[in-house]
């Protein structure tokens, strides 16, 4: 299907407000990279007449491309309205765990996929060679990496945050992205959902936050992350049917944001 207003897709156009301002699409900055966790064609469509033009990545979460029924179809749909697909993380690990990058890197190809996210949340990958895979990744495709662990059980200091992510966007990567799962629980918040903020902080004076992609799936956690850093701040594993939330949150439409913007 090929549809203009799924090209076009910007917001509605209200010219007598002052809101903040948002870098026009395609954004190095003000990202919001959504989680599809599953939707089916007809719902893609329904999702991208009306939020289109709020949405800069989708990331196919963890392996659900690999059960996927007509999946080139599906990418093709979020093709032609020019936002682009990638894979998650976890396919990539298990990937790694057997062995089969080349062939992996054949298949997202074939499929007209030109990003992929690296990530070692759950297998144990030492640093050194997530960085050439990285390296590896990032001559063919544009490369999101992930920091942090999946499990509340491993914490990394804040200087080790600092470290990776430095060593990450020097092999290649165009976003680093920091943990914090669909739900939100660990890498960079407590177990109740809480910014650890002191480590955001310690992370912001060593790396440009334009480098970076916050997993913020929570409101209160959009919210924190929006009135640190702007209306231009990179947010990660949106759920679909947030979209418009978090884009009337960056422009001081929903009330948590309204007194700070306006």
């Amino acid at each position: 299907m090929t549809d203009e207003r799924l090209i076009s897709g910007g917001p509605t156009t209200v010219d007598f407000l002052s809101l903040p301002r948002r870098s026009p699409k395609p954004r190095e900055t003000g990202v919001t990279h959504v989680l599809d966790k599953g939707l089916g064609p007809s719902q893609v469509e329904d999702l991208l007449t009306v939020a289109a033009g709020s949405i800069d990545i989708v990331k196919l979460g963890w392996g659900t491309a690999a059960v996927t029924t007509n999946l080139p179809e599906k990418v093709e749909i979020y093709r032609q309205a020019g936002i682009p697909v990638c894979l998650g993380g976890t396919l990539l690990e298990v990937v790694l765990t057997q062995g089969k990058l080349e062939d992996y890197m054949a298949w997202v190809k074939d499929m007209g996929i030109d990003h992929v996210e690296v990530s070692d949340g759950t297998i144990a990958l030492d640093h050194a060679e997530k960085l050439r895979v990285i390296e590896r990744l990032a001559r063919d495709f544009t490369v999101l990496s992930e920091v942090g662990s999946k499990s509340e059980d491993v914490i990394f200091a804040p200087k080790r945050w600092v470290q990776m992510i430095q060593k990450e966007l020097e092999a290649g990567s165009w976003k680093v992205i920091t943990e914090g799962r669909e739900s939100g629980t660990v890498g960079v918040y407590h177990a109740d959902g809480k910014v650890k903020e002191g480590l955001i902080e310690e992370i912001r004076e060593a790396i440009e936050p334009g480098r970076l992609l916050f997993e913020a799936p929570g409101k209160k956690q959009q919210v924190w992350f929006i009135k640190q850093f702007g209306s231009d701040v990179n947010l990660g594993n949106i759920a679909p049917d947030e979209v418009i939330s978090v884009e009337t949150l960056r422009l001081g439409l929903r009330g948590d944001t309204l007194s700070h913007f306006h």
